[in-house]
């Protein structure tokens, strides 16, 4: 008999298999849940957690340190300070105009010019706003929150000297690399190598974390220069009285130690301040010691009579007859302001005489004073490596005509550099020897070139200190105490088609102590005007005062005990 099932009982059955169902369904989907996060977790743990690194974590430079310079002391001549850039996600920073006059604010600029930076950059996701700002500036910049807005720590190049030092040691660019000077020349030694970590950035980009160090910055060395600071100084000074008093259009002095090669001080007018980028012209900024050339005029004479000696053609007593005071040569008249007569070769560089360097250059071989010419630097750029430093000209002797010879004696026809000069007159300083120019500092003279015998040098040297007498074109660069071995030099300037008679180079060149040389200094003076310019009148003053300074900051002892008071005597001849 079959039992007819109820409707309650129809129900509940239906209501078990629902039941069963969903519960068959929770089921698989915890399954498939735990299946997943195993998948997940276990079996691409490794491959996920590099994804998320990769958008959370980054590896952020550590900028390292530019190495100091400073001068053979450890006096600082150049350092780093910490300084920071602002920059801006400007798709960040638009969704937040109403802050456009803030930053604007911050960063001293108008609002306008901020809102068409910006703008104008959309498709960008770093735009620079301000490099270089002071860390109590940025400080106020980040205290704004702005979204968007980022600092960069760098740093900045500082000059303590200022425009002491400028054209010395030049300048740095934005990215901290060597633009100019000493600076440039020393770029792989100054320059550090900057750092790496990693870190953990939020999704605005912001460092919220640092994870680990991956490099640690390499800061750059410290550059030791020859430069003497307090010479430096002294030679900067005496210049610029200079310009201004003759109102010359500009100057240079180069001062070299004799027996190592170290250029002690470089100096030039007009000069700029490194630390002020407005002034960074080329006009202003370029080392006119090192980069610009003239004709030496009758500084180059010593250096012709020292070949004469080396050859053998020529003797320390030996007589030249200038008379009548003039001589022609091809179709040119070469005159003596006076009619010297027979005179010796000290008397022949004392009166600067045109007539008798003309005679002792043309009965030398040409390949001689060619020889002579090239040891001593000339028509080649020194070993101190300063960039952009010209080689001057001097051709060929093969190229030579008599005409030529014959006024390159008294120094036209060949151009120089000041510090091709100084290191000519640092070889005779140094009897004959020359011995490489340097930047930086050395620990003990350096051995050199042999150019001509040091029985030469003294004999030259000797006649040189006739012309710092009141027999001399040079007395005005006497320094009490010492005795100067010295050159003037008056030429006139080049321009197209020939020489003005009105635009002249005013030079002094020489070494000090006469009887034993320490120093070799070069002074400079370009188109002075007022009605003096000659080399005795304007650039011999400024060498006395530079090389006089330079003896008594160094305490080298008198070597003419004579022109000393004796109260001096016992400041100056230290105890032995």
């Amino acid at each position: 008999m079959k039992w007819k099932r109820t409707e309650a009982e129809v129900q509940s059955r239906q209501f078990g298999l629902r039941a069963t169902l969903v519960v068959a369904a929770i089921a698989i989907c915890g399954v498939a849940i735990v299946a997943r996060a195993i998948d997940l977790q276990v079996l691409k743990h490794g491959f996920l957690a590099e994804q998320g690194a990769e958008r959370f974590m980054r590896t952020a430079p550590i900028p390292a340190h530019r190495g100091p310079i400073v001068d053979r002391f450890g006096e600082p001549l150049a350092v780093s300070t910490p300084v920071d850039t602002v920059w801006v996600d400007p798709r960040e920073l638009t969704q937040a105009p109403e802050q456009f006059a803030r930053l604007a604010k911050a960063l001293n600029r108008d609002k306008a010019w901020l809102t068409r930076r910006v703008t104008s950059n959309l498709e960008s996701r770093y735009l620079v706003l301000a490099r270089q700002l002071q860390p109590d500036e940025a400080a106020k910049v980040e205290a704004l929150g702005i979204p968007g807005v980022y600092l960069e720590r760098e740093y900045r190049r500082y000059y303590p000297a200022g425009e002491v030092t400028g054209h010395l040691l030049g300048f740095t660019g934005s990215e901290d690399q060597g633009q100019e000077g000493l600076e440039l020349a020393f770029e792989q030694q100054l320059a550090g190598i900057d750092g790496a970590k990693r870190v953990i950035q939020d999704r605005m980009g912001r460092f919220v974390e640092n994870v680990d160090s991956i490099r640690a910055p390499r800061p750059g060395a410290e550059l030791v220069t020859s430069l003497d600071l307090r010479i430096q100084y002294l030679a900067y000074r005496e210049l610029k009285g200079a310009i201004q008093e003759f109102r010359a259009r500009a100057g240079s002095v180069v001062l070299v130690d004799v027996e190592t090669g170290e250029v002690l001080a470089m100096v030039n007018q007009p000069s700029f301040n490194p630390n002020d980028r407005s002034q960074f012209d080329v006009a202003r900024y370029r080392n006119r010691a090192a980069t610009d050339i003239f004709e030496p005029g009758s500084t180059i004479k010593p250096f012709i009579v020292a070949a004469g000696l080396q050859s053998g053609k020529l003797r320390a007593d030996s007589v030249i007859d200038t008379n009548p005071g003039f001589i022609k040569v091809g179709i040119k008249l070469i005159e003596d302001k006076h009619n010297l007569g027979a005179v010796d070769l000290a008397t022949i560089l004392a009166k600067s005489s045109n007539v008798g360097m003309t005679q002792i250059a043309l009965a030398l071989d040409r390949s001689q004073l060619w020889n002579t010419l090239t040891g001593l630097g000339f028509g080649q750029v020194t070993p101190a490596g300063f960039p952009g430093e010209s080689a001057g000209l001097l051709s060929h002797h093969s190229h030579w005509r008599d005409i030529g010879v014959a006024t390159m004696s008294y120094g036209y026809g060949l151009s120089v550099t000041p510090l091709q000069l100084a290191q000519a007159y640092a070889t005779l300083g140094a009897y004959g020897e020359r011995r490489p120019l340097t930047f930086t500092r050395v620990d003990a003279p350096p051995s050199g070139e042999r150019v001509f015998d040091a029985r030469v040098a003294k004999d030259v040297i000797g006649m040189l200190e006739r012309v710092v007498t009141r027999d001399g074109t040079g007395i005005r660069a006497s320094v009490q105490g010492y005795r100067v071995a010295g050159k003037t030099g008056t030429a006139w300037k080049s321009h197209a088609g020939g020489y003005s008679t009105d635009r002249y180079m005013a030079v002094f060149a020489g070494v000090v102590p006469a009887k034993n040389p320490r120093l070799a200094a070069v002074v400079m003076i370009d188109e002075p005007s007022g009605g003096r310019f000659y080399g005795g009148e304007v650039a011999a003053p400024v060498f006395s005062a530079v090389v006089g300074g330079a003896l008594r900051l160094l305490a080298v002892p008198p070597d003419d005990l004579s022109a000393v008071p004796s109260a001096t005597l016992v400041q100056a001849v230290p105890a032995r």
